[in-house]
């Protein structure tokens, strides 16, 4: 006979004091450290010292593991929402920890991009936060509306970020700009010059503050 080694897999049954949740966690890192392409039933119970037919207990397809992914952002960002809670705010705060998370997430981009994040979890935020705003003067319509306009924004801008990065690490930067011809392109060889609205986290908080203003306005219909 021969000593288990360290480390190795547990046989089905096994579960090594397994959830859902530690399930989840250890994807996120799979897919944060390899990318989403190195994810497999395999690869991340190799990662948890189990065999992949033991993950099955707590994700029943590929599919509902993916869609947890998409769950660990948005949940992570979901606003604190009491009966106190400033639906102007909460709606900041969630847009800017959505646009945050995915960035620390890259991997989990195409996936926030392609598919809802409907799990019985963010349901139970979705509900929560469309009745704080049906609280706060919201047709249920509306509420919809501006839920979905901040996630579907945070989840663009954060895209675009990313592929900015990677564009202007393959191109040299955007330094080319405040060179351009001062007399036919005054204003941008400027802007670029001086660094003026090229920040992207101030760039979505304007946006996101515009956003907000005309939610107060037509908060009904």
């Amino acid at each position: 006979m021969t000593a288990e080694k360290p480390g190795a897999r547990r046989g089905r049954g096994e579960r090594v004091g397994l959830t859902r949740q530690r399930v989840l966690d250890a994807a996120l890192d799979l897919v944060d450290r390899r990318g989403l392409k190195a994810l497999t039933m395999r690869s991340l119970g190799e990662q948890l010292g189990v065999e992949a037919m033991t993950l099955y207990h707590y994700v029943p397809n590929k599919e509902a593991l993916l869609d947890g992914l998409v769950e660990q952002v948005f949940r992570a960002a979901a606003p604190a929402v009491d009966g106190s809670a400033d639906w102007r705010e909460a709606l900041r705060a969630y847009a800017k920890a959505l646009r945050e998370g995915l960035l620390r997430h890259p991997a989990v981009l195409p996936l926030a991009a392609s598919r809802p994040a409907v799990t019985q979890a963010t349901l139970d935020d979705i509900e929560a936060c469309l009745g704080m705003l049906t609280e706060n003067g919201f047709t249920l319509g509306r509420a919809l509306h501006a839920l979905n306009a901040v996630s579907v924004f945070a989840i663009g801008h954060a895209v675009l970020e990313a592929q900015l990065v990677v564009g202007a690490e393959e191109s040299g930067g955007t330094g080319w700009l405040a060179g351009l011809d001062g007399e036919r392109y005054p204003l941008i060889a400027r802007a670029a010059r001086d660094r003026v609205g090229v920040d992207d986290g101030e760039r979505f908080a304007f946006a996101v503050d515009a956003m907000l203003l005309g939610f107060e306005e037509l908060r009904t219909d």
